[in-house]
């Protein structure tokens, strides 16, 4: 499994190996030797799991988890083919509002390391494009917050001649800059303990 780190770091991309033969095909999205090697831990403990399909054109987020408790995500693509986009939304770090993205699909099997504080959105660029989560914590509605996609300041990467099929939570998520004003994005340092924790705390 190959590792590389995104332009938003503390966020990674992982990409495994390939098995064809004539029976299909066989791989693993997720390796605990690549992954600690790369990230320098394990991976959290797995408090729930989530599957969503989408047709083509769907934009989900940029979501995220008031912190704390935060959430932290291990996400890859089935089937179909999605566009998947890490924004860190910690006030304070260094890389506050800045985002990278990687292309997820059936063919590579990539996946996408996200620790504590960071947003993630992705574009579905097939109809029937299958996401799966494994997640830190469970899913509880009124802890689930977005920024707009569609925030000129935060400029996401979104295909071009892709008219973007939202939610109505998302069509009224406030920008980044309403966001801060309004305190509810992440504190830098306190995801930072927080995902140390969360890792203290693996069995």
């Amino acid at each position: 499994m190959k590792a590389r780190e995104l332009a938003v770091p503390g966020a990674f991309e992982f990409t495994p190996e390939v098995f064809p033969d004539s029976r299909g095909r066989f791989l693993s999205p997720y390796q605990e030797g690549p992954f600690i090697q790369a990230v320098g831990h394990p991976l959290f403990p797995v408090a729930q799991s989530n599957h969503s399909e989408s047709r083509r054109g769907v934009v989900r987020g940029v979501h995220f988890t008031v912190t704390p408790p935060g959430t932290a995500k291990y996400v890859y693509c089935p089937r179909g083919r999605s566009l998947d986009i890490a924004v860190d939304l910690r006030v304070g770090s260094p890389t506050f509002g800045k985002c990278d993205a990687v292309r997820l699909d059936q063919v590579d099997f990539r996946a996408i390391y996200l620790p504590i504080g960071f947003g993630h959105a992705f574009v579905a660029l097939d109809d029937d494009t299958v996401m799966s989560y494994l997640i830190s914590g469970r899913y509880e509605r009124e802890l689930e917050l977005a920024i707009s996609v569609l925030d000129p300041e935060l400029a996401l990467p979104l295909p071009a001649g892709l008219d973007p099929i939202l939610s109505e939570r998302d069509s009224v998520a406030p920008t980044l800059a309403e966001a801060v004003e309004q305190g509810i994005l992440p504190d830098y340092d306190t995801c930072m303990e927080l995902d140390r924790a969360l890792h203290r705390e693996r069995p």
